[in-house]
C-alpha cells in the first residue's frame, strides 16, 4: 500500500506544481496519447515475456498493494514451527515426523500454522528438504546443495515479473516520443490553419512525451523496484528455513538451530533471542495469525 501512496505523491506534486504555474489542467487530458502509450506500453510487455510471467506480474501487483507478508510474527511462528517439528523428530526420530512431511495437510504440527499451510512453495520446500534428511544416504553438503539448487530456481522465477514490469518501463520514453512525433505531424499537417488551433496540437503532442517520462520513473519503475525488494523479503526467509534446517540436519539441537536462524532474519524484523525462546518454550501453540500469510 505504502508504493501506492508514493505514487499518489508523485502525481499530486506533479500536478500541485503545474496549477502553481498557472498552467491549464485541461491541456493534460488527452485521450488519444493516453491510449498510444498505455497500449504501446501493454504491447510490449506481452510480447517480450510469456503468458506464466505475465501471470506472474497481476500476482505480484497483488502482493505490492498488501506490502511484504513476512514479518516479525511470521518469522517467530516459522521459527516455533520447526522447534516443534525437530524437537519431534529428537524424541521419536527422523521416522517420527515422516508422515508430517508426507502429508502435512494432516500433520499435527504444520497443521497449527495456516501461513505456512496456505504457502505451497514454502511447504514444498519445507517437507521436500526433511524428506531428504529422512530417507538417509545424503550428507549435510548434499541437502545444502539440493536446497540452494532450489532457491536458485525459485528466485529465477521469482524475478521474472520484476524484471518485465522494468523492461516495460524502459519502453515507455521511447513510447512517448513517438506518440510526440505522431502529435507533430498531425500539428504540420494544420499549417495554415488558426495559429491556437495548431498551438493545441503541439501541446498534445509535447504530453504525449510527458506521460511517457512520467509513466517510467513515476509509476511502473518504482512498482518494478518494489516487486523486487518484495522478492528479496521472500528469499530472506527461504534462506532463514535453510539455515535452520541445515543446522538440524548437521546435528544441532533444536534450540540451537532455531537461534542459527534467528540470526539470519533481516535486522528490521529480527525477534529477539528472549521472544523466539518464550515462543518456543510455550506448551500451549495457539494457532499463528492467517493475517502474517
Amino acid at each position: 500500500m505504502i508504493s501506492i501512496v508514493g505514487i499518489l505523491i508523485v502525481f499530486g506534486a506533479i500536478l500541485a506544481g503545474f496549477l502553481m504555474e498557472k498552467g491549464p489542467l485541461l491541456v493534460l487530458m488527452q485521450p488519444s496519447e493516453f491510449i498510444i502509450i498505455g497500449g504501446a506500453g501493454l504491447g510490449t510487455l506481452i510480447a517480450a515475456n510469456q503468458v506464466h510471467v505475465l501471470k506472474g506480474v497481476a500476482s505480484s501487483m497483488a502482493l505490492v498493494l498488501k506490502g511484504s507478508k513476512f514479518s516479525k510474527q511470521r518469522y517467530l511462528d516459522s521459527l516455533r514451527m520447526m522447534f516443534s517439528l525437530f524437537n519431534k523428530a529428537r524424541k521419536e526420530g527422523l521416522v517420527g515426523i515422516e508422515g508430517d512431511v508426507e502429508e502435512p495437510g494432516k500433520s499435527p504440527v504444520f497443521s497449527k500454522y495456516p501461513a505456512f499451510m496456505k504457502d505451497h512453495h514454502v511447504q514444498q520446500f519445507v517437507c521436500d528438504t526433511m524428506r531428504m534428511a529422512i530417507t538417509g544416504g545424503a550428507t549435510a553438503f548434499d541437502v545444502d546443495r539440493m536446497m540452494e539448487l532450489d532457491l536458485e530456481v525459485h528466485h529465477v522465477g521469482a524475478t521474472n515479473p520484476s524484471t518485465a514490469l522494468t523492461t516495460m518501463a524502459d519502453a515507455l520514453p521511447g513510447i512517448g516520443i513517438v506518440a510526440a512525433v505522431l502529435g507533430i505531424v498531425i500539428a504540420m499537417s494544420s499549417l495554415g490553419g488558426p495559429p491556437e488551433e495548431i498551438g493545441k496540437k503541439v501541446a498534445a503532442a509535447l504530453v504525449g512525451t510527458f506521460l511517457g517520462i512520467l509513466l517510467c520513473y513515476g509509476v511502473v519503475g518504482p512498482l518494478a523496484a518494489s516487486m523486487s525488494k518484495l522478492v528479496d523479503d521472500e528469499q530472506a526467509y527461504y534462506h532463514v528455513l535453510r539455515v535452520v534446517m541445515l543446522s538440524f540436519i548437521k546435528g544441532m539441537s533444536p534450540i540451537l538451530a532455531v537461534e542459527m536462524a534467528r540470526r539470519a532474519i533481516p535486522q528490521h524484523v529480527r525477534p529477539s533471542f528472549q521472544e523466539v525462546e518464550k515462543a518456543c518454550r510455550r506448551k500451549d501453540e495457539p494457532v499463528a495469525v492467517a493475517a502474517a500469510a
